[in-house]
This record gives C-alpha cells, sequence and structure tokens, in this order.
C-alpha cells in the first residue's frame, strides 16, 4: 500500500500539522526520506531519540526480549520491569518507582499521589497545587490544567481545580501564592516547550525551601531534561536540590514509549493496591528497550561527552550569530538547546524550522521565539559541524541573504 503526505489528510484526526516529508529509515543522527533525501537530525523526536536512531545495542535489546515476553499486565510482575526500577532508584533518591507509557501519564501519576498524601497526611484541605506560566505537563486533562499555557487547555470544559500559576524564576510570586493549603509545586527544572529556560540557582533552592515551609511535595517534570540531557543523568542532580517526586520518559525508552515517576517509600506508601494503574505501564518489552539506554547513559564517558558535545554546539552558534546576527541569547543545558531569537526576527522560529527542513536538517522550535535542539547524546563531532553548516545556509535564507 502506497501512502504519502497527502493521506495524512484523509485519514488522521486533523491535531496535528506535519512536515510534507516522510521518514523511512534513520541510522545515528541520519534520517532517509521516502524520496531517499538525507537529514541529519538535530531534533531527536523531540528529545527522545537519546541515543540515535536504530542504536545496535538498543535494536539487540527488542530482539532478544522480543523473543521472550511482550506483555503480562500488572497482574504480574516481571523481571525487566524489577531491574529497571532497581537501577533507576539505585541511580537517583528514589526508593520506589511506577511505570507508564508516556511523560503525561507518569505526570498525572505524580499528581495524583501528591493530592492523595496530602489528603491521607493533613486532609482534605491541602489540595493546591502550584505549577509555572509557560510549563508543560503533557496533555491529559490535568496535566494540560496543571501546564501554564491556556491555549492548550481552553475549550474543553471546566478545567480541574484548585490549581495555580506564577512565573518561572519569579520565587516572591511563588512565596506569595503558597500557604498551608498547598499540596505540591510542579516545576521543570528547565522550561522545555516554555523556550529551553533554565532555573535560576537561587530559583530552585527557593522552591525546595518554600515547599519544606509548607509541607508541600516538590514534583520535578524530567520528561525532557532527564536521561542525561543536561549532561547529569537527571537534572536534579546539577542543581544541588533533591525533588519528592521526579517524572521521567522521552529519552528514558530510546525512542520506546515508557514513563516513570519515581518517590521515596514514604510517600509512595499512599498509592494503595487499587488506587492507581496502567495497563501497558511496566511491560516487559518497553522496560527491557529502557534498561539498556539507562545502562548506556549512566556512565561517565556518554555523560563527559554530552557536556563536550555542549560546548562544540555553543561555540560554532556563537560563530554563526556574529556572522548573522540573529540571536539574542544561546540557552539551555547540555543537548537540550535554545536559539533565542532577537528582537528583529521574534515570532519567527517557524520560519527558520521550515528553512532547516529545506537545507536537510532537523530541528525543533519552542514557541515561536526559539528554536531548539535536541540531538542524540552520542552524535558524532563531525554530525554536529555539518549539521550547522546545513543551520547557517537556512537562516541565510531565511534573512535574504541568499
Amino acid at each position: 500500500m502506497k501512502v504519502t503526505r497527502a493521506t495524512f489528510n484523509d485519514v488522521m484526526v486533523p491535531n496535528y500539522a506535519p512536515a510534507e516529508i516522510i521518514p523511512v529509515r534513520g541510522e545515528g543522527s541520519r534520517v532517509w526520506d521516502q524520496n531517499d533525501v538525507e537529514y541529519i537530525d538535530f531534533a531527536g523526536g523531540i528529545a527522545v531519540n537519546v541515543l540515535g536512531h536504530c542504536h545496535p545495542e538498543l535494536v539487540s535489546a527488542l530482539e532478544e526480549q522480543g523473543r521472550k515476553l511482550w506483555h503480562v499486565s500488572n497482574v504480574m510482575t516481571n523481571e525487566p520491569a524489577l531491574r529497571l526500577a532497581t537501577k533507576l532508584n539505585d541511580a537517583t533518591f528514589s526508593e520506589r518507582v511506577f511505570f507508564a507509557n508516556s511523560g503525561a501519564e507518569a505526570n498525572e501519576a505524580a499528581l495524583k499521589l501528591a493530592r492523595r498524601f496530602a489528603l491521607g497526611t493533613y486532609g482534605e484541605e491541602k489540595n493546591q497545587i502550584i505549577a509555572f506560566n509557560k510549563g508543560f505537563h503533557g496533555r491529559t486533562f490535568f496535566t494540560v490544567t496543571v501546564g501554564g499555557q491556556a491555549a492548550y487547555s481552553d475549550g474543553f470544559g471546566p478545567k480541574p481545580g484548585q490549581v495555580d500559576h506564577c512565573d518561572y524564576n519569579d520565587l516572591a510570586q511563588l512565596e506569595a501564592l503558597m500557604s498551608s493549603k498547598t499540596c505540591a509545586v510542579m516545576m521543570e527544572p528547565m522550561l522545555g516547550e516554555g523556550g529551553i529556560v533554565p532555573a535560576t540557582e537561587e530559583f530552585v533552592k527557593g522552591v525546595r525551601a518554600l515547599c519544606d515551609k509548607h509541607n508541600a511535595l516538590l514534583i520535578f517534570d524530567e520528561v525532557q531534561s532527564g536521561a542525561g540531557r543536561t549532561g547529569n543523568l537527571f537534572a536534579y542532580m546539577g542543581l544541588g536540590v533533591t525533588p519528592d517526586i521526579l517524572t521521567s520518559a522521552k529519552s528514558l525508552g530510546g525512542g520506546f514509549p515508557i514513563g516513570a515517576m519515581l518517590t521515596t517509600e514514604t510517600i509512595a506508601s499512599h498509592l494503595k493496591v487499587g488506587t492507581h494503574g496502567s495497563t501497558y505501564g511496566g511491560n516487559p518489552l518497553g522496560c527491557a528497550i529502557a534498561e539498556r539506554t539507562l545502562d548506556i547513559i549512566n556512565t561517565p564517558e556518554i555523560l563527559n561527552g554530552v557536556k563536550q558535545k555542549e560546548a562544540l554546539f555553543r561555540a560554532r552558534l556563537n560563530e554563526i550569530n556574529e556572522k548573522h546576527n540573529v540571536f539574542e541569547e544561546i540557552r539551555g543545558k547540555g543537548l537540550l538547546l535554545g536559539c533565542a531569537l532577537n528582537d528583529k526576527y521574534k515570532g519567527r522560529a517557524k520560519d527558520f524550522l521550515i528553512a532547516a527542513t529545506k537545507a536537510e536538517l532537523m530541528c525543533l522550535v519552542a514557541g515561536a521565539d526559539v528554536i531548539r535542539f535536541a540531538p542524540s547524546l552520542v552524535i558524532p563531532d563531525s554530525d554536529i559541524e555539518e549539521g550547522l553548516l546545513r543551520f547557517e545556509q537556512a537562516i541565510s535564507s531565511v534573512i535574504g541573504e541568499q
């Protein structure tokens, strides 16, 4: 059966507007479309393909587990899930793990657990959840309401209540909102969809202190910033602050759908049997691939390599900007970087993305003003260099130099 981009319009719900190209094959940081045009991938499936496309060890884990056991449901446990949970607990502050299929589901579990913990520990009046404007936590109705972007949550009827927002990196605003009724503060250690904005040290430590003061749980959404992306296994490890609950997905499975919520034994005890679940969460196939992904990522070689590759990106992007003057700043950490457009080009991030695709480079946007890169953590330096040459061509095209 031959399918084309036009087929999408005939068969799919129109909530996406995919590019005209259809990728059909990938290897490492290279992708080929239906016409066998080769692209360099700086998008990583939106920070998912953490080891590139079809990494041999992940393919091996998929094939090996695929011949053994795919799914048993949570009526029973399974060996890959237990191994992966053990390794996550050993590598982090966590003592207990819940597996889901996605970041949204991991965040949904975190929010439900926070409410459950507060109800069971302090009573029904402690139910306020505070999050941040421009934050993003998923597309379930609860997570999209907690995410601080009304455009994603408006138009679906009454929203879950007792959810408040304030500006990111504004400790005074947060302090004014918090009280004994606050059960949790949910934040990304670095805003992803909201523009690749890192939390300041003062802010993140202040959030932790306020949560301690008001007996509120601190939830870190590390769906985008976790699994090695910032040069630490999880971003909190480089901030000197430990959350009470942490969520992970995207890169965790190296391209295979899986999400995880990590927390302590005391907090986890409030999700008693039957209070929450996920049919596919923790399935053997996903956990086997995620376990192999974690084994590869959580090494000094890979994590230090991320920092080295960040330096290469920044040096080359600064050179490009000195020549073309399009960016206000290059921000982010590790291999989650944002090129924030200056006043002259604000609102035109998508124009640069489209031009990059024409130049055979895959990249992302983070709002209307930021071009986002989230490539494989093991992208060869030569692919970084070549990809940024193509990016410079795209810039020249947009600003009319060609």
